[in-house]
């Protein structure tokens, strides 16, 4: 069976738990092609091929390649750290990266670098600096702080505090007493589409457990609860470092697994973690490709 008679070619790769549909258009560009609800088809978990977002593979002026990253509800993300490493992963063993251990990638927070450790089987991710003014996050708040810390948020009754960090993307790291038992189902919808977040917000509850490791579940924006957020672990260690509870380096543990986080405080975060290909197969949906 030829791949134009199977349908179209993807691969399942998943990083601490958080699983991407990914489709290399290097190749095969496919202009005309509705990529936000082809998304919506193809990470459905029970009507599709089931992942927290689909990945493109592009070629980049600027870069080694290019990253697309979509949502489950068809909405475009600027970045995303798991992410990352999945394409790392994939470019690296497709052999589209050549020799070296290192990439970049092109993405709409900028240009990501990705480094291979451990013979391919774990990726070191420059995430870039973090942003903390209103405006970098955004948030619709008038302050001229330079750093916003423990902003106070009512929602569903109890009071949040919420640290603003940018990581190309919006986040708001909440420190909490039980990570486990925190309603995030409930309470995270609510945060993410809250009138004061115009691009809405990456919801994340942490707790300290020592100087060198925290707990963490995300609520990602277009996307729910999941195993893994690259990003928001990156977030919660900045959130961390700035109310001083812990050192650099420091582990982020999430129901997927553990993220190594690294930040001087002043310049990039370095994201550390796993990444494997799961499967491939073929969409057979060729026509959710068509302009509409």
């Amino acid at each position: 069976m030829t791949e134009k008679q199977a349908g179209m070619k993807f691969t399942k790769l998943q990083a601490t738990g958080n699983d991407f549909v990914l489709i290399d258009l290097i190749g095969t560009p496919r202009p005309g092609a509705d990529w936000p609800r082809l998304a919506r088809a193809m990470c459905h978990r029970r009507l599709g091929v089931g992942s927290d977002g689909l990945i493109l593979v592009l070629k980049s002026d600027s870069a080694d390649f290019r990253m697309r990253m979509f949502n489950p509800d068809g909405s475009e993300a600027e970045v995303c750290g798991n992410g990352l490493r999945c394409f790392a992963r994939y470019v690296v063993g497709s052999g589209l990266a050549g020799e070296g251990g290192a990439i970049t990638i092109e993405t709409g927070a900028g240009i990501k670098k990705a480094e291979s450790r451990d013979g391919g089987g774990r990726f070191r991710v420059a995430m870039g600096r973090p942003g903390f003014r209103a405006e970098e996050i955004p948030v619709a708040l008038k302050s001229e702080q330079a750093v916003l810390l423990d902003h106070r948020l009512r929602v569903a009754g109890r009071d949040l505090l919420l640290s603003f960090v940018s990581m190309g993307n919006p986040h708001g790291v909440c420190f909490v007493d039980d990570v486990a038992g925190f309603p995030l189902k409930e309470i995270g919808p609510v945060v993410e589409n809250d009138r004061l977040f115009p691009q809405r917000l990456n919801f994340e509850i942490a707790r300290v457990v020592s100087r060198r490791e925290i707990e963490a579940r995300v609520w990602e924006r277009g996307a729910g609860e999941t195993l893994s957020c690259g990003s928001g672990a990156c977030a919660v260690a900045v959130a961390a470092r700035l109310h001083r509870y812990v050192d650099s380096p420091v582990e982020v543990v999430v129901p997927g697994g553990r993220l190594g986080l690294e930040w001087d405080g002043l310049t990039e975060v370095y994201l550390s973690g796993p990444a494997e290909s799961v499967f491939t197969g073929y969409w057979p949906e060729a026509n959710l490709l068509e302009e509409r």
